[in-house]
Formats: structure tokens, C-alpha cells, sequence
């Protein structure tokens, strides 16, 4: 146990700064994605830089990147101390691909979407414009053209 620090943050503070329920901390905490100490006392502190880390996770969920995936990024971000730009970008390149990725496949989308949508066939086994006599059935399960494989996501006819 250490002694309270002027910076530090409790649960309340903490919970009310970066937006989340006190709950969430707890997760995040249990999860290892965060850490706190406590004081004499036995009230849960929070060093303020534990601010920026629950940012990315808060960030990390709104784009949809599981709670798994944001550990290796917040690994390599050190604790303790000022985090410098090239330490910010080596721990950013972790998502580079896959965020280039999604950001492809929402462009892809709403260049197609209206086409489904204002078709009105709701046609499932046979779509004359993009899935003539199912044939993408035969590739698998699911939305072929946004989650399978890169030739099978080709732009549509």
C-alpha cells in the first residue's frame, strides 16, 4: 500500500472522468487491463494515467475490437511514466491492418447497401443482381461478400 497522491483519482473520480460506471472500472480491473492500489484506508486509487488506457479500451469497444485484442495494445504501453509518440505509434500498428480493413468493408457497404435495401425482393436463394441462384451459398455460411475470403468479397457485378 502507498500513501494517496494528489493526482491520484478514487473509484468515484476515476469512474466519473473517463465516462464509465464504477462496475466497468471493476471489469476492466479484473480483466487486467487496468490497475489501482489501495490506501491505508483501503480505498481503491487510480493513477491519473490510468485516464488514457481506459480511453482506448472505451475507444477500442466503439469500433467494435474485443477486450482480447486490447490487451496487446495496452501491453505495450508502459505504466508509471510519460508514454512517448513512438511508443504510441509501435502499440497503434497492432490494429493498423485490421481498421484499414473494416474501414474497406463499411465503404464497400455503403456503396451496396441501397442496392438490397431498395430492391424490395428480399430474396435470399435468388438475387438476379448479386447472388444469381445462390451461388454464393456454395462458398459457406453467412454474409459471403463482407466475411469470407478476400476473392469472395470482390466488388459485385
Amino acid at each position: 500500500m502507498k500513501k494517496a497522491v494528489p493526482n491520484d483519482l478514487s473509484v468515484g473520480e476515476m469512474a466519473a472522468r473517463a465516462g464509465v460506471a464504477v462496475s466497468t472500472l471493476h471489469y476492466y480491473e479484473a480483466e487486467g487491463l487496468i490497475e489501482s492500489w489501495r490506501t491505508p484506508a483501503n480505498h481503491r486509487r487510480y493513477d491519473r494515467r490510468e485516464l488514457r488506457r481506459v480511453a482506448i479500451i472505451r475507444i477500442a469497444q466503439t469500433l467494435g475490437i474485443p477486450l482480447a485484442q486490447v490487451r496487446p495494445v495496452l501491453d505495450k504501453i508502459p505504466r508509471g511514466r510519460t508514454v512517448k509518440a513512438a511508443e504510441w505509434a509501435a502499440a497503434s500498428e497492432v490494429w493498423a491492418e485490421e481498421l484499414d480493413d473494416r474501414i474497406e468493408m463499411l465503404l464497400r457497404l455503403r456503396q451496396t447497401l441501397g442496392h438490397c435495401i431498395g430492391c424490395g425482393c428480399l430474396s435470399v436463394d435468388n438475387c438476379p443482381l448479386y447472388n444469381a441462384g445462390d451461388a454464393m451459398g456454395d462458398n459457406g455460411p453467412g454474409p459471403r461478400r463482407w466475411t469470407g475470403a478476400a476473392e469472395e468479397r470482390a466488388d459485385p457485378p
